[in-house]
């Protein structure tokens, strides 16, 4: 039987990376996507609960959700497009327009989608494309690298299963190098980023104030061995991270619970 592959983004439904993520998983199986019809990047893991939402289809098997987030495009459409328990084997979101590494998977719109997919119960792997000096250089070494090697996770996690539990996902990062120069795939953890403050004030044309809020530059505290994402990013790997939903802090329980009952 033929595979099912659902794809979705945070970018939109027009993104060169979505296109480019169509045309690795084609050749794996039948591909539907679902993308939101507007940029949503760092939306999280957000549900539209306050507004009705409309499927709209571009062309077969593609649609647009006007005016949903990536997590709503997943869960509608396994409710809407997928009947008689014939689910998706695989979902994939991406490929994103720059990083998701260390704490900003927790923004990413991209990696809800997975976080979202695994809830349902099916294995999700995001993709993200990171950049160098700004969204356009992407264009000086396209997407050639980000679908290769996004093929060929896809193609082993169909043939052969999912490796990861249950609620867990793959999250993938592309280094801003051609395919000829990368060093292969590095199996990482999520790094600890540095943050700061980019929030930029203005006026209008009328005098009145708004906030622009920018991006981070990618800065994080360096991790043993250089084992995170970060690390392998800037090395010239491929960044594969297994992620998990509960955010639980475990080693931390005995020592809430021994502060909560001390008189």
């Amino acid at each position: 039987m033929q595979k099912r592959i659902l794809i979705t983004n945070d970018d939109g439904f027009e993104s060169e990376g979505l296109k480019a993520l169509v045309e690795a998983m084609k050749p794996l199986g039948h591909v539907t996507v679902v993308a939101p019809t507007t940029e949503k990047s760092a939306c999280g893991h957000s549900l539209t609960l306050t507004r009705p939402l409309r499927f709209v289809e571009i062309e077969d098997d593609f649609f647009k959700l006007d005016d949903g987030t990536p997590s709503d495009c997943v869960y509608l459409s396994l409710y809407a497009l997928f009947r008689d328990n014939k689910l998706p084997d695989l979902v994939v979101s991406g490929i994103n327009k720059g990083s998701n590494m260390g704490e900003d998977i927790t923004y990413s719109g991209t990696a809800s989608a997975a976080m979202e997919a695994v809830l349902q119960g099916i294995p999700a792997i995001s993709f993200s494309q990171v950049y160098s000096n700004g969204p356009a250089s992407i264009d000086n070494h396209g997407y050639g690298l980000a679908k290769k090697y996004a093929h060929d996770l896809a193609k082993k996690v169909l043939e052969g299963g999912f490796p990861l539990g249950e609620r867990k996902f793959l999250n993938v990062n592309f280094p801003p190098i051609k395919e000829s120069t990368c060093k292969g795939i590095k199996i990482t953890h999520a790094g600890y980023k540095e943050y700061g403050n980019n929030a930029h004030l203005h006026k209008n044309p009328r005098g009145e104030e708004y906030y622009w809020i920018g991006t981070h530059v990618l800065e994080w505290q360096e991790s043993k061995n250089k084992t995170c994402d970060l690390s392998a990013i800037e090395d010239g790997y491929v960044s594969i991270t297994p992620i998990k939903l509960d955010m639980s802090a475990y080693e931390d329980i005995d020592t809430l619970n021994d502060w909560i009952n001390n008189d």
